[in-house]
C-alpha cells in the first residue's frame, strides 16, 4: 500500500507516500489512469 483515497469527505482526501509511489514506478510499475490522475493530483507524476 503506497496511499489512500477517501472521495467521501469535501475536499476529498489523498495520502500518498511520495517516494514510494515514484520508486514503484521507476521499476515498471504501470497506474492505472484513476491512480494515475490522482497522482498527477499531488504532484508525484
Amino acid at each position: 500500500e503506497i496511499g489512500t483515497y477517501d472521495p467521501t469527505v469535501s475536499p476529498a482526501k489523498i495520502s500518498i507516500d511520495a517516494d514510494r509511489a515514484r520508486e514503484w514506478i521507476k521499476t515498471g510499475a504501470q497506474p492505472t489512469d484513476t491512480v494515475r490522475a490522482l497522482l498527477k493530483k499531488v504532484d508525484v507524476l
